[in-house]
Formats: structure tokens, C-alpha cells, sequence
């Protein structure tokens, strides 16, 4: 970077549920120059940028020349990816390739979102350099992605993260959120609703993240890099079990839950894949919102989001 010159983030996927929180946590706490990218939503502060177009991608990074890089877009929905494997594979993969060489060409450090869901759930908790092995095809488009990008020669790290919720415009965006109409609903009815009980998640916090990568982007900026691979992870195990009967609490809702035991979904999925976190603990790095209080927060929109209820 240049003396003086004002420190540039280009944040790819702004729009989304982890996209948005990061682009706030930016705007709130730096000075820095962001500049955001959406596939649909493009306003007067977004540019419009589908990632699955190479000349596109070069064209944005080449204008712009950003110091650092976040990748925040992905298709990141197992049963999508497991139905259209090559949709996940031009956003998760190919798409993280045109990204990489870009950014080497102009020098800039990239910054990407990948998933626990590269391991299997066997052996927990699991550290950067454990092995991966992937049950399905969302991991291995994250791991064939990761790969993609640490071989391509650019300044780069991987930022693996559990199971994410936030601040929502939409039930569905998150798989903790999407819990909340079956649970509403059971408490109106007679037919309970079931959840997951076999499987171990972490659910971890948007607004968590977003400081996170926040100081990730910091370190980078004073020449101190993380490189190659880490993880971040909220610190609570919960089934969705759990997860669904924290929110009828914090709805304050007789809701009517049922555990299910074994696992039920159509696309295999790990039974626990908890991330270590000790590296960027170790560096200071990190903020996590107790589940109940993040959740409770979230909720206090409810039922603004569009999915209705």
C-alpha cells in the first residue's frame, strides 16, 4: 500500500447474511475505503458483480485494486449443492480461482469464507491442519475452493466457520433462523414440530465474525498476514433441538418440540465438526455473543423478516 494512501477492502458478497454484518462492522469501526459487491442487489453503494464471470471479476479487481479481498459470497446450501453440483462449483470454486489470480496480479490478500463441513464429524474438534473429508458435495466444493486458492500463488487465507445466523431479512437465510415458523407453528396447533437432536453445531454469530475478520483485515493492513489456513467458531455445542427450544424461550411461546435421534436428511451431514480456535485466540483475535443473548437479539424483529409466519 502506499504512504499514506487510504487502506481499500474490496467485500465480494455483501448482500448476504454474513456479507451484510461484515460491510457494518466495517463502516462502524474503520476508516478504511470498502468497496461492496452483490450479484442482485446493486445499489448506489454496490456494484452489481456475478462472480461466475471471469472478465467481470478481473475487470472489478483491476479498476479497483484493493489492498484485501473478503469472499463472502458462495452458494453455501448442502441440498443445493448436493442437486446442482455444478452451480456449486462455479460459485465455490471456479469462481474463487478467477478471484485468486486477479488478486496476485495486482498483489492484493484474499480473504475467504469456507465451512467445517469440510471434515467428516468423526473426530472433533478439529485444527487447521487436520485432514478433511467431506460427506457431501457443499464441503467439497469449500474444500476444492480452498484448494484453488492456496495454490494459485496470491497472498491468501481461509477462514473456516461453523453453522451462521445473525441479523436476518429473511427466515430462511440462516439454518437457525429457518427453525423459527415450524416452532411458532407448533405452539398453534397439534402437530409438534421435529428437530434434530443427533446432530452437534456451533452456531456462531454474524456480528461475531464480522470483528473477526475486522481484525484479520487489521493485521493485514500493519504487514502482520494470517496466511494459509484458521478457524473461528462460537464456543456452545447445541443440536437443533437446542437451538429451537432457546428460541421459544426467548419468544416466550409454549412450543411443542420433538427430538429426532437419528439423522433424517436427505444430504449426508457430519454429527460434529466443532472448529478449534485456539490459533486466533492465541493472536487476540475474536468476539463471541452468548447464544441466548445474540438470538434474543435477533429475534427482536421478529416477524419482520419476509418469510412469513
Amino acid at each position: 500500500m502506499t504512504r499514506g494512501a487510504r487502506f481499500k477492502v474490496a467485500l465480494i458478497g455483501a448482500s448476504g447474511l454474513l456479507g451484510r454484518a461484515v460491510a457494518n462492522e466495517l463502516a462502524a469501526a474503520t476508516q478504511w475505503q470498502v468497496v461492496r459487491t452483490a450479484f442482485r442487489h446493486g445499489d448506489v453503494n454496490t456494484v452489481t458483480l456475478d462472480i461466475r464471470d471471469e472478465g467481470a471479476v478481473r475487470a472489478f479487481i483491476s479498476e479497483q485494486v484493493p489492498d484485501a479481498i473478503v469472499v463472502a459470497a458462495a452458494e453455501r446450501r448442502p441440498d443445493v449443492c448436493e442437486n446442482d453440483p455444478a452451480l456449486a462449483r462455479a460459485l465455490n470454486v471456479d469462481a474463487l480461482r478467477f478471484i485468486a489470480s486477479a488478486a496476485k496480479d495486482i498483489g492484493s490478500w484474499v480473504l475467504s469464507i469456507s465451512t467445517d463441513y469440510v471434515f467428516d464429524g468423526t473426530r472433533p474438534p478439529y485444527r487447521p491442519d487436520d485432514a478433511p473429508n467431506p460427506l457431501n458435495a457443499y464441503g467439497r466444493s469449500k474444500l476444492d475452493g480452498e484448494q484453488a486458492l492456496l495454490r494459485s500463488g496470491a497472498q491468501a487465507c481461509v477462514l473456516r466457520l461453523p453453522l451462521l445466523y445473525g441479523p436476518v431479512i429473511d427466515w430462511g437465510e440462516s439454518a437457525v433462523t429457518s427453525l423459527t415458523p415450524a416452532i411458532v407453528e407448533s405452539a398453534r396447533g397439534e402437530t409438534p414440530a421435529m428437530m434434530d437432536a443427533w446432530a452437534t453445531r456451533y452456531p456462531t454469530f454474524t456480528p461475531d465474525v464480522a470483528v473477526v475478520i475486522r481484525q484479520l483485515l487489521m493485521r493485514h493492513e500493519i504487514g502482520e498476514s494470517v496466511n494459509g489456513v484458521t478457524h473461528w467458531s462460537g464456543d456452545e455445542p447445541m443440536t437443533k433441538f437446542d437451538i429451537a427450544q432457546t428460541i421459544a424461550r426467548v419468544l416466550n411461546i409454549d412450543a411443542r418440540i420433538t427430538a429426532q435421534h437419528k439423522p433424517v436428511d436427505a444430504t449426508p451431514r457430519p454429527r460434529n465438526c466443532h472448529l478449534a480456535s485456539d490459533v486466533l485466540e492465541d493472536l487476540k483475535i475474536g468476539q463471541r455473543t452468548p447464544f441466548e443473548a445474540a438470538i434474543r437479539a435477533v429475534m427482536q424483529n421478529w416477524p419482520r423478516p419476509t418469510t412469513s409466519l
